[in-house]
């Protein structure tokens, strides 16, 4: 049970990451080009490098969001659990 309630949280807090790092997205974008993000970065009426500065910065926002998110779920878990993050990682890898 406890092993469900883990992931649960794990879930929920990468779903909060991805909401926070889209809205940084679009803020960043924003307060950098004064343009809004591209809805579809994909189109190819969008200049060629527009699209590309954007998957770049929305992939890092993204990845660094989600990693920070994973490691404070690590930390909480493990304390509700008693553990060392390092000990909770060894047991999830067995």
């Amino acid at each position: 049970m406890g092993n469900l309630v883990a992931k649960l949280v794990t879930v929920a807090a990468a779903f909060a990451a991805t909401t926070v790092a889209r809205k940084m997205t679009d803020g960043t974008w924003k307060f950098v080009t004064g343009k809004d993000s591209p809805s579809n970065p994909e189109d190819p009426d969008i200049d060629l490098k527009e699209a590309v500065a954007f998957a770049v910065l929305s992939g890092v926002l993204m990845g660094l969001a989600r990693m920070l998110a994973n490691r404070q779920t690590t930390r909480v878990l493990a304390k509700g659990q008693g553990k060392s993050p390092e000990q909770l990682a060894d047991q999830t890898n067995d």
